[in-house]
């Protein structure tokens, strides 16, 4: 149940901050998601948030919270 209200939090979620506040997570531009992958995702629910729409990208499944927004 968690996990379901998670991926319902992420796919509603924005961007707080930076060239891209505003914007849906999942809508974040790959090569944007990449490096904060390298970098390193923010502490906490932002991070885990955008760990998981990294992971999303990277399976080419992004339409997965497309379809829940």
């Amino acid at each position: 149940m968690q996990n379901r209200q998670f991926l319902l939090d992420t796919a509603k979620a924005k961007m707080p901050f930076g060239k891209y506040k505003g914007s849906y997570l999942i809508e974040l531009p790959e090569h944007y998601v990449v490096w904060y992958n390298n970098k390193g995702f923010p502490p906490g629910k932002l991070g885990k948030m955008l760990g998981l729409v990294y992971e999303l990208k990277l399976n080419g499944l992004e339409d997965l919270l497309r379809k829940l927004r």
